[in-house]
């Protein structure tokens, strides 16, 4: 499967999750070794005129999710991608649209990912992912850890 494929795959596969496709996140690609996924501050806002935290977390949360199962479907690895915890912490408050970046955290191999749920069908890798303020800074970060099943 190709990069562009997978990338493809993955813009519907969020497109059928009813909360996802009402935050309207798009899957803009990889830039880089980070997934990027964006969504609009109007679909996003709450009371104070920011963004919601919930959705901060949840496009994060996506992003992460979205990155190992991009990475496994690229190495033609089928499995059911799951966050098992992560920590957020919200640093500013965001008054523009909203743009999540996930990576693979320091030291995390997703070669060593393949190779165990190949091995023993089910593995697990550190994902940290951000969003921006618009003028630089962190708005919100996410340290996540995810857990992949193989699909039998």
């Amino acid at each position: 499967m190709s990069p562009e494929e997978a990338l493809q795959e993955l813009r519907d596969y969020c497109r059928g999750m009813p909360p996802v496709a009402a935050m309207r996140v798009e899957v803009e690609g990889l830039h880089g070794d980070a997934l990027r996924l964006t969504a609009p501050l109007s679909a996003n806002v709450n009371d104070k005129g920011n963004a919601f935290g919930g959705s901060l977390t949840s496009l994060m949360t996506v992003a992460g999710w979205g990155l190992v199962t991009l990475k496994l479907r690229l190495a033609g690895l089928k499995a059911e991608v799951y966050v098992a915890d992560s920590r957020i912490r919200y640093l500013a408050p965001l008054y523009g649209d909203l743009v999540a970046d996930a990576t693979f955290a320091d030291g995390q191999s997703p070669d060593t990912l393949i190779d165990t749920l190949v091995q023993r069908g089910r593995a697990r890798i550190q994902v940290d992912a951000c969003v921006r303020l618009p003028e630089g800074g962190m708005a919100t970060t996410l340290s996540g850890r995810f857990v992949a099943i193989a699909k039998r």
